[in-house]
């Protein structure tokens, strides 16, 4: 039992996390490359990123017990999801934060992909045929996981360099201060015609 659900309960309600991060992180990556913020998209794909990293800790076997390359991925995940929320949140992607946002988010997202791709060759029987391995190291694996390694550093180079969000527009100055203003009294001023 894993907090109070069984292993199988668990794992489902945990892939149907890491999918629900991955899904939203490719809104957000393709959001990037057109320069929208996407709030919204980007608070769930952070928050299930790193539910999902937190999550694969509690499945056997225990990080405790023997670390796996899991566990690894996990842990440089959490590593990079923490700069990467206080890249956005706390630093406003302020200057040189930009980028290390993009980087460390993006590098996130792959990290949850890479390992999709690894369960999906362990559990898909078809895929599991042309890599039957486990570990998977048969080449149909490794030319999946080059393509997927080489988009997402074409993806990443290229936000680099369009990843621009407006940010939200500052209050309006007051061009003087009010009591520079002058106060016109019609009824003291006389005129002549």
């Amino acid at each position: 039992m894993i907090l109070g659900m069984s292993l199988a309960t668990f794992t489902m309600i945990h892939v149907i996390i890491s999918l629900t991060a991955i899904v939203t992180g490719l809104v957000v990556m393709f959001g990037m490359l057109g320069s929208k913020r996407m709030p919204g998209p980007t608070a769930i794909f952070l928050m299930f990123t790193i539910l999902t990293s937190a999550s694969g800790f509690l499945i056997p076997p225990l990080l405790f017990e023997k670390p796996l390359p899991s566990h690894m991925i996990g842990i440089l995940s959490l590593v990079l999801l923490a700069i990467a929320c206080f890249a956005r949140y706390g630093m406003k992607l302020a200057g040189a934060w930009r980028w290390i946002y993009v980087l460390t988010a993006l590098v996130s997202l792959y990290l949850n992909v890479f390992v999709l791709v690894i369960q999906s060759f362990l559990k898909v029987p078809a895929l599991h045929a042309l890599a039957p391995s486990v570990p998977p190291t048969e080449p149909p694996f490794a030319v999946v996981q080059g393509i997927v390694l080489v988009l997402f550093v074409a993806v990443i180079i290229v936000v680099f360099r369009r990843y621009r969000p407006i940010s939200t527009p500052k209050p309006v100055r007051k061009l003087s201060h009010p009591t520079a203003y002058k106060s016109v009294n019609f009824a003291d001023q006389s005129t002549e015609l």
